[in-house]
């Protein structure tokens, strides 16, 4: 299964990288991203990028969060700036290895998701 990495305490405005390491799955699986689950509400998606890079963002996340992959490495990252409280939650990797998604109607949806990771804690707070 996918294995994040990085998460932690940030104070408002701050930043953050997420890793999330795919051993066992192939470099070509499709679809690859970040979803999160704040307390007490629903797990959400955050990005994703697929096999060929194309990204999706939540609007939420858009002009502070940057998703990318590493092929080499067999990785994603997220890379989260300007940080707000309400970005405070457990993230999750996850993997799509059926096909690309990187559309509206379908990249947040949980069920096209196949592989998660145990997810990694970030508390953003002074």
């Amino acid at each position: 299964q996918p294995v994040e990495s990085g998460g932690g305490l940030v104070q408002p405005g701050g930043s953050l990288a997420l890793s999330c390491e795919f051993s066992g799955y192939t470099y070509l699986a499709h679809t690859r991203g970040w979803f999160r689950q704040a307390p007490g509400k629903e797990r959400e998606g955050v990005a994703i990028i697929d096999s060929s890079g194309n990204t999706m963002y939540a609007a939420s996340a858009k002009g502070r969060f940057a998703i990318f992959s590493d092929h080499a490495k067999n990785a994603i990252y997220l890379q989260m700036h300007n940080l707000k409280p309400e970005d405070t939650g457990v993230y999750y990797c996850a993997v799509c290895t059926e096909a690309d998604i990187a559309t509206e109607s379908l990249w947040a949806r949980e069920d096209y998701y196949n592989g998660w990771g145990q997810g990694t804690q970030v508390t953003v707070s002074s």
